[in-house]
């Protein structure tokens, strides 16, 4: 089998889930890995101890080759609100984010503002549907404002920013931090258009949770404050007395400590089967099963808030039918696990969603879009 044909085949026992922009269930090559890490972690022989450590840097690695970056600009951390939170509560000045973010960003933001008496200031946009667009940015953009905080796929609706275009319009000054969580491993992207990335392995990645890492550029180092920063984030190696050493040049000064050793083996298993099949490969899947789902939809006669152009979604597709509720029980009775919130229906496919589970969805659906014998 080709290397996307193995990866695909990982997937087995899917059938009828389409909830993957919630949660990944583990890969069995990361539930192999965590029982190899159980295994020596549970021994009494430091050598073997150790090797799982030796783990953390094979992991960064393969997400700095990810990520188009270099090994030291990448760290280790139990999540991306984690990451989010040190390059926020670092920064300083005006920061334009959309007011409908996910939590991550808009909480993490104001707690900065709250504690920074008036060293961060959020600039909120609402731009329409909600799609934080070059053009929603510019109209907010001033010489105050001093970075941009955006998620790459929005959680609701699957709109995937364009970052060339907000780096081209922000310019080399200011600082472009992008929430990857609903992208990273999915979209074949250019990272380098971001200063901060931040992601977690316990969606598409398939990982689980505590396995977040961020990657800083060489602009965010020399412009964000290591305010939270603990001895994982220094260059003196040796205990230390008297004057306490300041924080580290490079990006382990936005850490706090060594990350949980477990997280990182399922880490590096996920990111090496990702590395082995690649991520256009992966992402030409998860396109491909995006657009069949929107099809669908639209021969059921219900509207979506996806974007139809490819370039702007990911796996994320959003139904906006007049009655969610409804629809989500339907589905769910149909033996099909998605996500209903906020007056959507968020249905999302991997790689290695099949061709069975896309035809529950496509049966499941009432024939017309007012959802009149969903109710019945």
């Amino acid at each position: 089998m080709s290397g996307l044909q193995e990866y695909s085949a990982s997937f087995a026992g899917e059938t009828g889930y389409l909830n993957w922009a919630a949660f990944g269930p583990l890969s069995p090559a990361v539930r192999a890995a965590m029982a190899d890490g159980e295994s020596a972690l549970g021994s009494f022989d430091p050598r073997r101890h150790g090797a799982v450590g030796a783990r953390v840097a094979r992991a960064a690695a393969g997400i700095a080759e990810l990520l188009g970056a270099v090994r030291t600009d990448v760290v280790l951390r139990p999540s991306s609100t984690d990451v989010l939170q040190h390059a926020l509560f670092g920064v300083r000045g005006a920061v334009i984010a959309g007011a409908a973010e996910f939590p991550s960003i808009s909480l993490t933001l104001q707690r900065a503002a709250d504690a920074s008496a008036g060293g961060v200031v959020p600039r909120w946009i609402v731009p329409v549907d909600g799609q934080v667009t070059p053009d929603a940015v510019a109209a907010a953009l001033d010489d105050e404002v001093t970075a941009v905080a955006v998620s790459h796929v929005d959680y609701r609706t699957g709109y995937r920013a364009d970052l060339p275009a907000l780096r081209e319009l922000i310019g080399p000054d200011r600082l472009l931090i992008v929430d990857a969580v609903q992208s990273f491993g999915v979209v074949d992207e250019d990272w380098s258009a971001a200063d901060v990335v931040a992601g977690h392995g316990y969606k598409w990645l398939r990982a689980g949770r505590g396995t977040g890492f961020g990657c800083f550029s060489s602009r965010a180092l020399e412009r964000i404050r290591p305010v939270l920063s603990g001895i994982t984030g220094i260059d003196v190696e040796e205990p230390f007395t008297g004057e306490v050493p300041p924080p580290a040049s490079a990006a382990r000064a936005f850490t706090t400590s060594v990350p949980d050793q477990l997280a990182v083996v399922r880490l590096e298993a996920a990111v090496d089967e990702l590395r082995g099949v690649g991520v256009a490969d992966v992402a030409g899947e998860v396109a491909e099963r995006a657009g069949e789902i929107l099809a669908i939809a639209e021969r059921h006669g219900i509207r979506s808030v996806t974007p139809a152009d490819p370039a702007r979604r990911a796996g994320i597709v959003s139904l906006v039918p007049d009655d969610p509720e409804a629809l989500g029980r339907r589905l769910a009775e149909a033996g099909l696990v998605v996500t209903v919130r906020g007056g959507a229906v968020r249905v999302a496919a991997h790689a290695g969603t099949s061709a069975q589970t896309l035809r529950m969805l496509d049966a499941a659906l009432p024939a017309s879009g007012n959802l009149a014998d969903a109710r019945s």
